[in-house]
């Protein structure tokens, strides 16, 4: 199982690009950066990449409403360059809050759009010529100047690899076949290993009967707060805090993914409690409104017998790589819970 960790936004990357040296040397394998309303993740993963030599570099996640696929594709290359092929493509519809909401571009079509710009990155790795005339896209517009560009000229730098390996986050059943069929990771949100096979097991089942073997076994990328101590549970707190956020806040009454996704774990009465609560402005109650088998089961954070019991089922369920994030105030502390999770994972 690889270990990953988000990037924390308690600070700009300038000033914590020391701190990802110090946990690349600690075994962790990957950092993902993701984009919020605060800055871009390209600018930081460039970064990241001059700062380390080993560790991978990942898009966690990159919207694909918000650029051009040809320009998804080229940005992708140029971080592969620039990392010498640690790079790996986490690509998410996010949801209309933000698409929309923030960004000011129609949210429609998530899945057509998703095959699209997949095929298009593929075209351009390939260095194949770039003709795509989709639903969506078209490469060139028929109405357009261009007659769409063969190969690129030799000075023109080439790709590292052919194939960047992509993520798609996703929790919809239907996102969730379309990763299964078409790439290389799947991350899912607030992932319970019990209770995953019963809500996405069809999903992936039916995407991996269409899969290109070439793709190899799909990635199951998952996410979860770390503490590991005998008196650590009540930092279990925060991950409350986190879910009362993304059921409660993340989308409007019927438009909620992450209530969904609940709701779909058998939670449902709880995530209508937690989303009213939290619309109602009484976000304290919603944390506390959110049950604490969801909180346990999507977080490792008690002593190391349980985390490691936690690891088991994470296996289980077939997780392949963990990104945690770790709950401590110092960076020697955070830096050790990493340690010790690598233990308990060797």
């Amino acid at each position: 199982m690889r270990l990953g960790m988000p990037l924390n936004y308690r600070a700009g990357i300038v000033d914590i690009a020391d701190e990802l040296v110090d946990f690349e040397q600690a075994g962790l394998d990957l950092v993902l950066v993701a984009e919020l309303y605060t800055f871009d993740a390209v600018s930081q993963l460039g970064f990241i990449a001059g700062r380390t030599r080993r560790l991978g570099i990942a898009s966690g996640v990159m919207q694909l409403y918000t650029r051009t696929p040809t320009l998804i594709a080229t940005t992708a290359a140029g971080l592969d360059h620039v990392s010498s092929g640690r790079f790996t493509l986490g690509l998410g519809t996010s949801g209309p809050q933000v698409i929309e909401g923030f960004h000011g571009v129609p949210f429609d079509a998530p899945l057509a759009r998703t095959r699209e710009v997949i095929e298009v990155c593929r075209r351009v790795w390939r260095r194949e010529k770039l003709v795509h005339q989709g639903t969506h896209y078209r490469i060139p517009l028929p109405e357009g100047q261009g007659t769409g560009l063969g190969r690129p000229l030799k000075l023109i730098n080439k790709p590292v690899r052919e194939r960047i390996p992509i993520t798609l986050a996703a929790i919809g059943p239907r996102n969730v076949e379309l990763a299964a069929e078409l790439a290389e990771g799947w991350q899912p949100a607030f992932f319970h290993p019990e209770r995953s096979a019963a809500v996405w097991g069809e999903s992936l089942a039916r995407g991996a009967q269409r899969r290109d073997p070439s793709l190899g076994p799909l990635d199951v990328s998952v996410n979860a707060l770390l503490a590991i101590g005998d008196d650590v549970t009540g930092l279990r707190r925060l991950a409350r805090q986190e879910l009362a956020l993304y059921l409660g806040g993340m989308g409007a009454v019927g438009a909620n993914f992450y209530n969904t996704l609940a709701q779909r774990y058998g939670f449902g009465e709880a995530a209508r409690t937690v989303q009213e609560l939290y619309l109602a402005g009484r976000r304290d109650a919603a944390a506390e409104a959110v049950p604490e088998e969801l909180v346990a089961g999507t977080c490792l954070i008690g002593p190391a017998s349980w985390v490691a019991e936690r690891l088991a089922a994470y296996r289980e369920a077939g997780v392949t790589t963990l990104n945690v994030t770790p709950l401590a105030r110092a960076h020697r502390d955070r830096l050790r819970l990493v340690e010790r999770l690598r233990d308990l994972l060797d």
